[in-house]
């Protein structure tokens, strides 16, 4: 039995948006391990959902044999991209930037795989994109672009009705460079990446034809969105990142234990290896039965970023939480500056501000083992100080508190 190219893997499961030569690159694909980026700026020190499914992606094509390399922005970074955006991006100092690299790394090594043949290598594009002489570089690249038909990309579309900078217009040609760079010192014929950057990616395969006159690719995927068209990854928190230090695994798990049940299917075959056919069983039902799907969802993205035997006992704590079992709910211990339910809501993290922990109260959203809380005033009793208690925020968030 033949094996099945990755496109197909891909399409099956939903990634793919737009591929250019699609029939040549899948001859590629088939006869030979295919070198093949995605670029990620390095402007946190975390990686965040939002990442997930290009990642996701990428392990797929390793596992059939492909090689990724991960393009850090470390050059690109210092002007920012226009592309969906409204504002440009800070600039980053070079020290950061490889802090930033290097905690990447270390999350993307429970993605992809940094040894073997076909192992997954990191690059930045600071290493090239930092020492360009300007009049070579318009003479050699710029000359091959016209500005009439980057005038019709996207990406400057949206920013030319608030203004579009000439540093922010040069993020193409840099962007483009890139995989003409790639193609040069890795063999890279291929760049991934969401479908806003469409204009970017086909812009680079674009200038290695006519520079080198070679055969180069593009595909893009599906942005990771709710049914009602929102980027997913976004809570009252802010991001969801992928470290446990700023999202908990507990609250990771969480997330996607309440997706929308529209929005299951299309997260466990984008953010998980379950097989399609098994997919389609968990999802088949529209009723009750679709907690069983997003319970298997939470567990499956949360052993791929944290590793099984967090998952396993995330998955205890939230059963503990929601089944009464006290001594398997997730647990905290603070000190209070002021003996209130305000003070509480904010020291466990449950709150992000006095104001919102006075709206959660007084929107009855809160309780203290049984106990409604209904004014923001409450002070914890002598026992609670001394024993501990369970503080719950809504239906869905259970903690056991202790009192330092």
């Amino acid at each position: 039995m033949a094996k099945e190219n990755v496109i197909d893997t891909l399409r099956k499961r939903g990634f793919v948006k737009q591929v250019v030569y699609e029939d040549e690159l899948r001859k590629e694909l088939d006869e030979k391990s295919v070198p093949f980026y995605i670029g990620f700026d390095p402007t946190a020190d975390s990686l965040h959902v939002g990442h997930f499914l290009a990642l996701m992606a990428m392990a797929h094509m390793q596992r059939a044999g492909h090689k990724p390399i991960i393009l850090i922005g470390g050059g690109t970074a210092m002007v920012g991209d226009p592309s969906g955006r409204t504002d440009m991006r800070s600039m980053m100092t070079k020290e950061t930037i490889a802090h930033n690299c290097e905690c990447f790394k270390k999350q993307m090594s429970k993605f992809l795989s940094f040894e073997g043949e076909n192992a997954a290598i990191m690059v930045n594009n600071a290493d090239w994109l930092l020492n360009l002489n300007y009049i070579d570089f318009i003479r050699d690249i710029g000359s091959l672009f016209s500005v009439n038909k980057m005038l019709t990309a996207e990406c400057f579309k949206q920013r030319l009705e608030k203004g579009l900078s000439f540093l922010e217009f040069n993020y193409m040609l840099m962007q483009s460079y890139d995989f003409l760079e790639l193609y040069y010192k890795h063999g890279c014929l291929l760049e991934c990446g969401g479908d806003d950057q469409w204009s970017n990616i086909l812009a680079g395969a674009d200038l290695i034809r006519r520079k080198e006159g070679k055969t180069a690719y593009a595909m893009t995927f599906e942005l990771l969105t709710t049914s009602e068209g929102k980027k997913m990854g976004k809570t009252q928190k802010g991001a969801v990142w992928l470290d446990a230090n700023k999202t908990t695994p507990y609250e990771f798990f969480q997330y996607f234990r309440n997706v929308d049940d529209a929005d299951v299917n299309k997260c466990l075959r984008f953010l998980t290896f379950i097989p399609m056919e098994e997919i389609e069983e968990l999802t088949k039902y529209q009723d009750e039965r679709m907690n069983q799907a997003k319970e298997r969802l939470a567990f499956e993205v949360t052993k791929i970023v944290h590793g099984e035997d967090v998952a396993n006992e995330v998955l205890k704590q939230v059963r503990g939480a929601f089944g009464g079992n006290v001594e398997e709910m997730p647990s905290v211990e603070i000190k209070l500056d002021v003996n209130n339910i305000i003070d509480v809501l904010v020291k466990t993290n449950l709150a992000k501000s006095n104001g919102e922990a006075r709206r959660l109260v007084e929107g009855k959203g809160v309780k203290i083992d049984e106990e409604p809380i209904e004014s923001p005033s409450y002070t914890l009793s002598e026992s609670q100080i001394n024993n501990g208690f369970i503080l719950h925020k809504g239906k869905k968030v259970h903690l056991k508190v202790k009192i330092l």
